[in-house]
């Protein structure tokens, strides 16, 4: 590690020198004769800063831990480790402090700041947890190291580069989470394969008829023949085939709760795809800019899964309008039955809207659609903020006439035959995943 100058004044030294100037002129204006004083005290603060420093001790050694993998927007642990020899004394103003020099996928500003505890053997640990912001492979690329004597008068430097780096993935919390695994268990679509019965289109069985049943699944041959009533049953399709195709544009790379929205879309889609292929569909993946960029093949089984997690890592961000048609085309043209497919997208003017109306309107002639858009909660909030001036008046009509810019638009995408989800980014999951399941016990994609 390479050591910096040998000792620096901290904050404190400083402090001690700003008073020490008026005592000196205060000393010169009253007793001209002792102005040799003046010198002396700010050689003893020198001295003192100078033999802090000393006190502090000597570098040995310093080492920077990072985790192979990190999730975007969650907790990643960062350890930094420090060895001194010669370190003298423990005062309450004697500090080591560290701070890092990150890709800024990895921490807010690229930095991150944190101080060391030690012990009697002069081994100091220190650890930060910045939440990584981006997908993508980021990297540490330098660590400084500042330690102060038992006076926090004088403090060392050194500094080194390190070069370690981090695979940010997407974030699968929601995947893990224990009610997730309660469901996959419990529900219809369980993690042990079976046949499951309900509304779907192959025939399964006949049931004796309950109330509460649609009368119009009611058999009346047999029940004529065994004098009961007697209803159908219907096994729910398998092998569906689902894409979910991501707008990896401008306005998905645009931050909601401190993330960008084609990070809150890939978590929602990875949770979706996850009960998916428990539930015995196939699953791919789409992602598209000014021109497609991601076009997965499908994935049958659970066991599969990280396939589409590595595959959903590369998604990249594109500051840049989307290009409906081509995307949407090519998507098309990739399918070769009839697929469900959830788009998740975004849109900031009429006419980008209306080319993405246009587009999605032709996989509706075919396709099952489903669009995701997170909900605006900033506009909702200026359009509902009581104004106190003219400025605050003018936000809040523009933020109404884009809200209602923003319904027009779905309304239309509904009158396709389209689904449309919007919702706040933190429910946008839960929503797939409940129409998914509809869609699947209706029998709707086959």
């Amino acid at each position: 590690m390479r050591s910096l100058p040998l000792f620096v004044p901290t904050a404190r030294a400083a402090i001690l020198i700003a008073l020490a100037a008026p005592v000196a002129l205060l000393l010169a204006a009253l007793a001209p004769g002792a102005w040799i004083v003046a010198p002396v005290l700010g050689l003893v603060l020198f001295a003192l800063v100078a033999a802090d420093a000393v006190l502090a001790g000597r570098l040995v050694d310093s080492r920077v831990i990072v985790p192979a993998d990190m999730e975007v927007g969650g907790d990643g642990t960062i350890t930094v480790l420090a060895d001194f020899a010669g370190r003298k004394g423990a005062g309450p103003w004697s500090r080591v402090e560290a701070s890092l020099a990150l890709d800024p996928r990895l921490a807010p500003g690229g930095v991150a700041v944190l101080a060391l505890a030690g012990n009697a053997a002069g081994a100091f640990e220190g650890k930060a947890a910045p939440p990584p912001n981006r997908r993508g492979t980021g990297r540490v690329e330098r660590l400084w190291l500042r330690w102060t004597g038992p006076l926090g008068l004088g403090a060392r430097l050194a500094s080194r580069e390190d070069g370690a780096t981090v695979r940010v993935w997407p974030n699968l919390q929601a995947v893990r989470s224990p009610a997730l695994q309660v469901f996959l268990r419990d529900a219809q679509f369980g993690l042990i394969a079976r046949r499951i019965r309900g509304e779907g289109t192959e025939f399964e069985a006949l049931a004796e008829y309950q109330a509460g049943m649609d009368r119009r699944r009611i058999d009346w041959k047999s029940s004529a023949r065994h004098a009961h009533l007697y209803a159908k049953e219907y096994e729910v399709e398998r092998n569906n085939q689902i894409v979910f195709a991501f707008d990896c544009g401008q306005a998905m790379c645009e931050p909601v709760g401190g993330l960008p929205r084609i990070d809150r879309a890939v978590s929602a889609a990875l949770t979706t795809a996850y009960v998916a292929l428990k539930g015995g569909d196939k699953v791919a993946l789409f992602g598209f800019a000014a021109r497609p960029e991601l076009a997965t093949p499908f994935v049958s089984e659970s066991r599969e899964f990280h396939r589409l997690q590595r595959a959903a890592a590369d998604l990249d961000y594109h500051a840049q309008e989307p290009n409906f048609t081509l995307a949407l085309a090519t998507l098309a043209g990739r399918l070769q039955r009839r697929s469900l497919i959830v788009v998740f997208s975004d849109f900031t003017d009429p006419t980008s809207a209306e080319l993405m109306i246009e587009s999605i309107g032709r996989l509706v002639a075919r396709h099952l659609v489903i669009f995701v858009t997170m909900a605006d909660e900033e506009l909702e909030d200026i359009a509902d903020a009581e104004p106190g001036d003219m400025q605050a008046l003018a936000m809040a009509v523009t933020a109404d006439s884009l809200l209602r810019q923003r319904a027009l638009v779905t309304s239309r995408l509904r009158q396709l035959g389209v689904d449309v989800i919007e919702a706040p980014y933190g429910q946008i999951g839960t929503r797939l995943i409940d129409a998914y399941l509809e869609i699947k016990r209706m029998g709707a994609i086959g």
